[in-house]
């Protein structure tokens, strides 16, 4: 996922008034993990958020239904319900009065349709490792990126700089995927056992 991120990592690196290793080091710094555990909506968003949603739409949801439908199939349609459990955040908006009816409906299309995105590669993580620990880790990255602010990119000074690190970040991540998460790797675990588990098995 890291790698997928090349490219807004890179803008950050450059964008960094101190540099890239101090902003490491700070990141690191005691004092400043003891303020983050203390901050209720930093733990929500990497804590709370990627465990309790991946258990319930990884972890439970999946083993329930590949005996079913198959790995594949469980792939595509376990997102579904993440994408789906994101619509509170309609209510929160009209109850807000943030924006236009239209404005909200669009951000929740959009909001669905990456989740969704997002939930199938979790879901491939967590089928072909069996762990559901890279799911997680994945999950609480990207809470911490949000979604590549490609539009900042194209009026950057280093546009083609960072452009770049776009494509191969991208490009990189299509060629590791299946590597990484090779199933040697990880062991045989319950949810690996489950691809050879026959359809019949679903009563």
């Amino acid at each position: 996922m890291m790698v997928l991120f090349l490219g807004p990592l890179t803008q950050l690196a450059v964008e960094s008034p101190r540099g890239l290793f101090h902003d490491v080091k700070a990141g690191l710094n005691c004092q400043s993990w003891s303020k983050r555990v203390k901050d209720l909506k930093w733990l929500r968003n990497h804590v709370v958020a990627p465990l309790t949603e991946e258990f319930v739409f990884r972890a439970c949801i999946i083993p329930m239904l590949v005996p079913c439908t198959g790995p594949t199939s469980a792939i595509f349609i376990s997102p579904l319900f993440f994408g789906v459990a994101h619509f509170h955040h309609i209510i929160e908006q009209l109850r807000f009065g943030q924006d236009t009816v239209f404005d909200i409906l669009i951000c929740a299309a959009f909001q669905f349709t990456y989740t969704s995105v997002f939930g199938v590669y979790t879901a491939f993580i967590f089928i072909r490792t069996g762990h559901l620990v890279g799911p997680v880790l994945c999950h609480s990255f990207c809470n911490r990126m949000g979604f590549p602010a490609i539009g900042s990119v194209l009026e950057h000074p280093q546009k083609s700089l960072i452009l770049l690190f776009y494509q191969l970040g991208v490009l990189l991540f299509f060629i590791l995927l299946f590597p990484f998460t090779d199933p040697t790797f990880y062991g045989m675990s319950p949810v690996c056992s489950l691809l050879l588990t026959p359809r019949s098995a679903c009563t």
